[in-house]
């Protein structure tokens, strides 16, 4: 039976390269343990994030020897402290990066990863464009982490326009889903917060989303506001406009309770088929 447990989202600054985001990152991390955090939740792209022309293009190593990846999974087991590394930059194939998140044990094993499945590919006006697909690989599987404190399904940023990805992970059996985020600044201000309450009422399920804060080296800004929200939509913590942590203390018997309450991940039915154009159903016979 899980029981009550301690939670942080750590809210960093983009940053150019390796070197500045572990610089970033390990003193809130170190302070977020100190204050009793047992699992820590990081950004999309944590290890570092640059933009140019348009697109996104962060710095990136192969897995093996990712020196984000290996550091935090060094403090991990040094401070015997889960780790959610929201994202960070893969070598891929064909010239082009995966967008990859970890869960890391209290030992320092990487024990699950989930690449970004939906790409920010959009026009938000005139001059601001993202075409994340350029420089990036989407994936194609969606993951639940199994950890001693929650089922944890793992979606990333723009992932969080996709209710069907959320639903699909909540009826697998995930009780928590975490979406760390590089949310724009415009997008955020407008749709950041009734996005992560949304997902969290209608799926019954914890959803806690670490974003950074803060301009992008090369243009854009991070919305921050990382948010921690319980099944019934509340906002337990958000995080602002600063660097910082935020935490709270969750009880995964609240998911599962609001979920008995209101058992709507059971009550899915089919929509009879598509529509014909004019909006009313499509009642031909073959």
């Amino acid at each position: 039976m899980s029981r009550p447990f301690h939670l942080a989202c750590l809210q960093t600054r983009p940053m150019p390269d390796f070197d500045a985001a572990l610089e970033e990152i390990l003193p809130l991390a170190d302070a977020a343990v100190r204050a009793g955090a047992e699992m820590l939740f990081l950004p999309e792209y944590c290890g570092g994030l640059r933009s140019g022309g348009g697109v996104l293009c962060p710095p990136a190593a192969p897995e093996p020897e990712h020196p984000v990846l290996r550091r935090l999974a060094g403090f991990a087991a040094a401070r015997g402290v889960w780790v959610n590394i929201g994202s960070v930059a893969v070598k891929g194939d064909g010239g082009k990066i995966v967008n990859r998140g970890y869960m890391v044990d209290d030992t320092g094993v990487i024990c699950g990863s989930y690449d970004k499945i939906h790409l920010f590919d959009v026009r938000l006006s005139e001059t601001e464009t993202y075409c994340e697909s350029a420089t990036v690989s989407p994936g194609g599987q969606a993951v639940i982490h199994q950890t001693p404190f929650v089922r944890l399904g793992h979606t990333i940023c723009y992932d969080l326009r996709f209710p069907g990805l959320f639903r699909e992970l909540a009826q697998a059996g995930a009780d928590m889903i975490c979406c760390p985020a590089a949310f724009t600044r415009r997008t955020g201000e407008a749709h950041w917060h009734v996005l992560n309450r949304a997902r969290a009422i209608e799926n019954t399920c914890f959803i806690v989303s670490a974003c950074a804060v803060g301009p992008i080296p090369g243009g854009g800004e991070s919305y921050g506001h990382s948010l921690i929200v319980d099944p019934w939509g509340k906002v337990l913590a958000d995080g602002g406009t600063e660097p910082g942590a935020i935490h709270a203390r969750v009880d995964i018997g609240m998911a599962r309770a609001t979920a008995a309450r209101i058992p709507s991940l059971c009550h899915d039915r089919p929509y009879g088929g598509p529509l014909s154009g004019d909006g009313q159903a499509d009642r031909s016979v073959a």
